[in-house]
């Protein structure tokens, strides 16, 4: 009901009182029927404001989403903070993966479910993007489930360009901080599996051992298929193990440094002919495969053991 309408019914319940050859029963009904219209428009009024506020809520963190049917699933990750790094006593533990520091991440985000599989990308080059570049499988076949390999970090970032552009949203690689956040999910061990990984919840050399189980396991040799072991507290697969995975930042020798932000944001000061790699690999030894082991490589390279993981601004 338009306010106009509002204006009329109440300068007509005002102009019965100046009418009084009007019996007093049609006043009272007038007035009434007046009052039930702004009861209306009120109740109206407010439906549309809480579909407004529906309208403009952003997912639960662990919700998971596709932005559109060949897009990577993702899931929705909760703000807050954790120390990054290791403490100087983890086994395994290098220089560079110090000194600890506090990050907050003050906004939800979204990251994928999974590495980035063969299918996603050549879905991507089938519609036109990635420059075309079909990455070899290594011959180790299931290439649609098994995560992408043979991407240089630039060519990562052709991926981002062809899904942002696809489905108007904001897709990118995680920063440093984002993908230690989400590979602790709330643990301050070096895996998020505890004190020690074995290979039924990870893929790597398992010839190597770590922690205190001292077990030995399997060494497949080759990546497997994307969600083959459980995933970790915030939903998320193979974040220790499978494939390196591109993050977005620059190198940097430690977490001591000019321009190091403790937001979240990637770091881009610093070495930016190095471009970071986490996660550890399928023929890695499993100290490797910490939450807090740090990697490098040249952005322009590419390997049969490096992949990558989408994160998206909500």
């Amino acid at each position: 009901m338009s306010s106009g309408s509002i204006h009329e019914l109440m300068a007509l319940s005002v102009g019965l009182a100046m009418k009084p050859v009007l019996s007093l029963t049609v006043q009272v009904v007038l007035i009434l029927l007046g009052i039930l219209s702004l009861l209306a428009f009120a109740r109206d009024g407010l439906q549309f404001f809480v579909l407004e506020a529906h309208a403009g809520d952003t997912r639960e963190p662990g919700a998971v989403f596709r932005d559109c049917t060949d897009c990577p699933e993702m899931v929705v990750i909760r703000a807050g903070s954790f120390t990054m790094g290791s403490p100087e006593g983890e086994e395994g533990r290098t220089n560079n993966e110090g000194p600890q520091r506090y990050v907050t991440i003050a906004k939800p985000f979204a990251v994928g479910r999974f590495e980035v599989t063969f299918a996603e990308w050549d879905a991507c080059v089938a519609d036109g993007g990635c420059n075309g570049y079909r990455p070899d499988d290594n011959g180790w076949g299931r290439r649609g489930a098994r995560p992408v390999i043979n991407v240089s970090w630039y060519d990562a970032q052709a991926y981002m360009q062809w899904i942002s552009t696809k489905t108007g949203k904001t897709y990118r690689l995680l920063s440093e901080a984002e993908w230690e956040y989400v590979a602790r999910a709330s643990t301050i061990t070096p895996f998020y599996t505890g004190e020690t990984i074995l290979t039924d919840q990870a893929n790597y050399d398992g010839t190597y051992t770590y922690g205190p189980a001292r077990r030995r396991g399997e060494y497949r040799k080759q990546t497997v298929a994307v969600g083959s072991f459980p995933p970790n507290a915030f939903g998320l697969y193979d974040m220790h193990g499978n494939v390196w995975e591109w993050c977005q930042d620059a190198w940097n020798n430690s977490y001591d440094g000019p321009g190091r932000p403790d937001d979240g944001r990637p770091w881009l000061s610093g070495n930016s002919r190095l471009r970071v790699l986490r996660g550890g690999s399928w023929g890695n030894n499993p100290q490797d495969l910490r939450s807090a082991t740090r990697n490098y490589d040249f952005p322009t390279d590419r390997a049969i053991s490096v992949g990558f993981r989408l994160a998206s601004t909500l």
